[in-house]
């Protein structure tokens, strides 16, 4: 596993813990400490060990507080164009393995993005969670305007981008930002049930299952109906559904091998 500075990873179980380590800086993220998450990223997604990656913030005080706004400050047009965050964070929408992020603290501009890019958004009662672009004279650029969108509404995702209001986990899950709301002692507990549920099923069908979710979303119902269809039936042709079912009729646990 290679050394990293600003992030810290451990695999633990079938669990990639990977925790944004720069709490000095309220774990802001810097160009150093992207191009660490995507290599850690890399490295989950490779190993077949891997089941499911868990974002989390070192500190206790934030998630991720936004891009670091001293290299912002520099950014010049074009920059703009390259896949930069927005990249990454699709990189991360893609992964075949469930990913979860864990929000216990400040969640703001790319910090929140980055949580929108995950499967399964977990807040505590200490989590705080916005987008407060346009107060910089910029707009969500780490796909903010479209994830947020998707996942909450257009009115509401409006009223957020626009005000640039913070709102905390309670309200978060009200509105469908974030999946589950939990007290920061039951943070690691929460995550670990999820984990180890996810960690029961096939992994061929989570994969498959994702990919019909993400790429089915934004396209006509009849051509995600048919992305479902052979998503289906590329399961019904893997070793893991014949002994899921198998396992299901004699009764006892599922031994799956991912093929």
């Amino acid at each position: 596993m290679a050394p990293f500075e600003s992030v810290s990873v451990k695999i633990e179980e079938g669990i990639f813990w990977l925790t944004l380590n720069r709490p000095e800086a309220r774990n802001a993220l810097d160009a150093k400490m992207l191009a660490e998450i995507d290599a850690a990223f890399t490295e989950a997604e490779t190993n077949d060990e891997v089941r499911v990656i868990v974002v989390q913030g070192a500190g206790g005080k934030s998630f991720a507080a936004g891009a670091d706004i001293k290299q912002l400050n520099t950014r010049k047009p074009l920059e703009a164009l390259i896949p930069g965050m927005q990249g990454l964070y699709n990189k991360i929408e893609d992964s075949t393995k469930v990913t979860i992020a864990a929000v216990n603290g400040y969640a703001l501009g790319g910090g929140c993005e980055l949580a929108l890019a995950c499967d399964i958004r977990i807040a505590s009662n200490k989590a705080k969670l916005g987008l407060p672009e346009l107060n910089l004279g910029i707009i969500p650029g780490a796909g903010g305007t479209q994830r947020l969108t998707r996942i909450i509404g257009k009115g509401r995702a409006l009223d957020m981008i626009l005000t640039g209001k913070i709102i905390d986990g309670e309200e978060a899950e009200r509105i469908g930002l974030v999946t589950h709301f939990v007290t920061e002692d039951d943070l690691t507990r929460k995550i670990e049930s999820i984990a180890g549920d996810i960690l029961k099923k096939g992994p061929v069908a989570i994969q498959l299952a994702k990919f019909a979710v993400h790429k089915g979303y934004d396209i006509d119902e009849g051509t995600a109906m048919w992305i479902e269809k052979l998503s289906q039936a590329v399961a019904f042709g893997t070793e893991d559904k014949d002994e899921g079912t198998k396992a299901f009729i004699e009764k006892r646990k599922a031994q799956f091998k991912n093929r």
